[in-house]
């Protein structure tokens, strides 16, 4: 008797789910972003994946931190993963700043090859040096300006516009090359500037555009392009060595196949936000890029040694 009832709980215990492990990841935007959807699409995955064995938390709206403190709280494990912009990276990682450099890649496809090949892994392997294990890169995707004061059409008129960017030095310096007054910010505090007018503008993509219907406070939007915006799905790396490797090994495709989900949504919803922008009073203009271009040429020069130009090339390059 007793030993049938050993193999039945040895039974039971190889069937049930132990949560191994419950995973809180977090982001800083709202539910109606693309970056939501890739969390969700993320958990879905995961523990569907790993038969229950991970579960997954969702966190949104900055409630653990900005992205910057996330990226700290990953190091010590306080957070377990985190969508996360690439521009706050480079307050660790400076080599992670090469994408952000102005009007560097031509298409999403040309970004995608470039993050998902030997560009992409190099970075993550430097992530896992400073605590945190690369799972894929989703997307921000493209940025476009707005503001609230005149339209955009060619460099001069940015000047003296005092415009939000990212904490990270190399958006500054591409606005500053355009002659704006860039304005380093978190984007929670980012949200108030603009409602109070303390700030005349922003550059996102379109999808955070419209989650934030920031054309109640942005008039004029030019579709600039001027940055394609990954956003890693990283976790700490203490929890990452938590996980066994078929565990590993589950999450890793859960958060390349959400990046993906999240890739092909934001492609596909594209044209129908622009029209939804417009219908919001939004005017839109689309100029020539080419005096947008010489302007950020200073930018290049400035960090082809800090970056290499054999990357930067290796970058343009890609097909």
């Amino acid at each position: 008797m007793k030993r049938m009832l050993l193999v039945l709980a040895v039974a039971i215990a190889l069937i049930t789910p132990s949560f191994a492990i419950d995973i809180k990841l977090a982001h800083v935007v709202n539910e109606q972003d693309s970056f939501h959807l890739a969390a969700t699409k993320f958990k879905e995955l995961t523990e569907k994946y790993t038969n229950g064995e991970v579960k997954v938390t969702i966190f949104p709206n900055a409630v653990l931190g900005d992205e910057r403190t996330l990226l700290e709280r990953m190091k010590m494990g306080i957070v377990d993963a985190a969508i996360i912009t690439n521009g706050p990276f480079v307050n660790f990682i400076p080599q992670f700043g090469v994408i952000d450099l102005p009007f560097l890649f031509r298409s999403p496809e040309h970004a995608y090859a470039v993050l998902d090949g030997a560009v992409g892994d190099q970075l993550f392997a430097m992530a896992e040096k400073q605590g945190w294990k690369g799972l894929s890169w989703a997307e921000r995707g493209f940025r476009n300006l707005t503001n609230s004061k005149r339209p955009v059409n060619t460099p001069d008129d940015i000047k003296g516009l005092k415009i939000r960017v990212m904490q990270n030095e190399i958006y500054v310096d591409s606005f500053k090359a355009l002659g704006a007054n860039a304005v380093p910010m978190a984007w929670t505090e980012a949200l108030t500037g603009l409602q109070q007018h303390t700030i005349d503008g922003q550059e996102n993509p379109l999808n955070v555009i419209v989650s934030f219907k920031l054309y109640e406070s942005q008039k004029y939007m030019t579709i600039t392009r001027h940055a394609y915006a990954p956003a890693p799905i990283m976790m700490s790396m203490m929890t990452w060595k938590k996980l066994n490797t078929s565990q590993q090994q589950a999450v890793m495709k859960a958060g390349k196949e959400a990046a993906q989900f999240e890739r092909d949504y934001d492609n596909s919803n594209e044209a129908g936000w622009l029209k939804e922008l417009a219908s919001k009073g939004m005017q839109i203009s689309t100029p020539d890029l080419k005096p947008f271009l010489a302007a950020v040429k200073p930018v290049y020069d400035k960090y082809a040694a800090q970056f290499g130009q054999d990357l930067i090339n290796q970058i343009l390059n890609t097909k």
